[in-house]
């Protein structure tokens, strides 16, 4: 395996390791879109989810945000993780 691979798997598990709270932006209702699987697996491992999209409004039993600004100022949130095309993307960060 690629050492800048490992690298990155290592990084991943340590951030992963202390998170307890991800905001999932771009979430879908559709549980065959990626993130929805993907927050499905967070949630089913013990993470808390914050779903982020301003066309939902409730996705795996969670209240959905329509933006990232949305979330209460009291919730911590550890990790963004974002499901959205990479020209959306400089809006979010």
């Amino acid at each position: 395996m690629d050492a800048e691979l490992i690298a990155r798997q290592n990084e991943l598990r340590s951030l992963l390791g202390e998170a307890r709270v991800i905001a999932v932006v771009g979430i879908s209702s559709r549980a065959w879109r990626p993130s929805h699987d993907v927050a499905s697996y967070l949630q089913e491992h013990g993470y808390r989810i914050l779903p982020v999209n301003p066309h939902e409004t409730e996705v795996l039993g969670e209240r959905v945000y329509p933006t990232l600004l949305d979330i209460p100022d009291d919730v911590r949130v550890d990790v963004v993780d974002v499901f959205r095309r990479a020209e959306h993307t400089p809006e979010v960060a």
